[in-house]
């Protein structure tokens, strides 16, 4: 889906990337004189539809700043909160959250919900930095939220510290406007691999919001674990949950704690896409409860790796009963609107079983007022009007998924030789697979989405994805390594648009970052492909 808008190739300055930091830095994040530097204006990924520098103009944030939040809105004044816990922790300065006193703020930080244009939609923004103040405007919430994290990027690394720096909080002058390519721009995290607790996942929501990621899809089931409690099916999540790929511990999250990761992820604005893998990638379900296999008998708890072998027993009305009772607990719990329901590799599967069990599926799922979606296999059934495919393939072309397109399927793009974030950097690389080949920085970034697949054509894409399978990833660190700097690049195709993609500015900008991520105390990549200033 494409936002229409101002388009407008970025070429009046090099831009300069530092990212936006997180909410909450590492405790022991100390900063380098470099990193208290101000940074260029149009610093800015994913890059900015309209960037305009003002020569000569700074504004400095002192002790007496304050942030003014657009009156009677609580989702704004929630923002204005969030940016200044970041800036009271490094400044050491009060940063109090006020009302806007009138349209324009005469001085401070304002963020408000007026003057914005009206085409840039519900996440666009426009950001103005002169010399005595600076506003955020928007037509939404969301949209102050995506400028507020710009406006983090504007600010030196050191802004994102955890202690008390000397500054000082100097942000260049000038204008972005700005909106996103594509609805959907999203990461997944698969916990069910390798169980991640919740303090994990908070974090990546975290790393994810900082690029104007807006969905993180969870992989909550599997043939190594299943990682939601299910009060219709208790041995789910007690048994099916007690383990993971190599046999450790695995874990689940109960259902206040699911609630609690959909409250914090919507309060950075990133919707959770909750995903219950189906008929295949089922051996935790199966081991649970024998009833769900077609012979009575269930199997063991799996703990390798290996994928295809599993599959619910299509045949049985129990199987129906269990879908409908897991999903329908499962959508009480999500906010949004999709409910994911996996789909893929279900090689135990006959096609003409898959056909059935999908068909059922879907129409349980929007039974629960969900939308359905699904792997690309999904196309193989009868695909609901609403139900959205997400591709995987690692071909240009794929004739089902064109021809449901066609037909007004909506696409999300995630092939899995360009947005694979498990997938090894090189022969090098300790984590990781390669068995969709190497991916370096510039395989993320080099490809167009709305133009990547034959016959699905940019009006059919409904934005991107980056999915980091866990079969070698067990920590936080872990799944930095391999998100970094690689989801960078794919959030900007999902954000940016198609004018502004351009290797050599990116390789740049994402390179300039490097300060700013050890600050954050992220573990990332150090690519030879990128050009990283000394030190970082």
């Amino acid at each position: 889906m494409t936002i229409g808008g101002v388009r407008c190739l970025l070429t009046t300055v090099m831009l300069v990337v530092t990212t936006g930091g997180l909410w909450g830095a590492p405790a022991d994040a100390t900063v380098a004189p470099a990193e208290t530097t101000a940074v260029s204006f149009a610093s800015v990924v994913p890059a900015p539809v309209l960037a305009t520098p003002a020569g000569g103009v700074t504004y400095r944030i002192t002790a007496t700043t304050k942030i003014y939040a657009e009156p009677g809105s609580t989702a704004v004044a929630d923002i204005a909160e969030q940016f200044a816990a970041v800036l009271r922790r490094s400044t050491g300065y009060p940063m109090p959250v006020v009302d806007a006193p009138s349209a324009t703020p005469a001085d401070g930080i304002a963020l408000l919900l007026s003057g914005a244009p009206t085409g840039i939609g519900s996440e666009g923004y426009q950001l103005d930095v002169i010399d005595v103040s600076i506003a955020v405007r928007a037509n939404a919430p969301a949209g102050l939220f995506a400028g507020v994290q710009t406006l983090r990027q504007l600010l030196p690394p050191a802004a994102d510290s955890a202690t008390v720096q000397p500054g000082p909080w100097d942000v260049a002058g000038g204008r972005i406007i700005d909106q996103p390519r594509f609805a959907h721009r999203g990461a997944m995290l698969d916990v069910a691999r390798h169980f991640l607790p919740m303090s994990v996942v908070k974090r990546y929501i975290d790393e994810i919001a900082l690029y104007k990621v807006n969905r993180l899809h969870l992989h909550l089931s599997d043939d190594q674990g299943w990682r939601i409690a299910v009060n219709n099916w208790p041995d789910l999540a007690i048994y099916g949950g007690s383990t993971e790929v190599g046999g450790g511990a695995g874990g689940y999250y109960t259902q206040d704690e699911f609630r609690q990761l959909v409250a914090y992820a919507a309060a950075r604005y990133v919707m959770i896409v909750p995903e219950i893998d189906m008929p295949g990638h089922t051996n935790a379900a199966l081991a649970s409860y024998a009833d769900l296999n077609c012979d009575g008998v269930a199997p063991k708890l799996y703990t390798g790796t290996k994928v295809g072998f599993s599959s619910l027993c299509v045949g049985k009305e129990i199987t129906y009963t269990f879908i409908d009772q897991v999903l329908g607990e499962l959508a009480a719990l999500t906010t949004g609107p999709y409910l994911h329901i996996g789909g893929d590799e279900a090689s135990s599967t006959t096609a003409a079983d898959y056909a059935t069990f999908m068909n059922r599926a879907q129409q349980i799922v929007a039974a629960h007022g969900k939308t359905v979606v699904g792997w690309h296999d999904i196309v193989n059934a009868s695909v609901l009007p609403s139900t959205v495919a997400q591709f995987w393939g690692t071909t240009t072309s794929n004739a089902a998924v064109a021809t449901a397109a066609q037909h007004g399927t909506k696409v999300i793009m995630s092939p899995a030789n360009h947005a694979y974030l498990d997938m090894k950097y090189n022969s090098r690389t300790r984590l990781g697979q390669r068995w969709a080949g190497y991916i370096d920085v510039q395989d993320a970034y080099g490809w167009d989405p709305g133009a990547y697949l034959a016959g699905v054509g940019e009006t059919s894409v409904l934005g991107v994805e980056a999915p980091l399978w866990t079969e070698t990833i067990e920590t936080l660190a872990d799944v930095e390594y391999m998100a970094f700097p690689r989801l960078p690049a794919i959030a900007e195709l999902g954000w940016s648009p198609a004018s502004t993609h351009d290797w050599a500015s990116f390789q740049q900008r994402l390179g300039a970052q490097g300060p700013r991520w050890r600050v954050m105390g992220i573990n990332y990549y150090h690519s030879t492909q990128v050009s990283w200033p000394t030190g970082s």
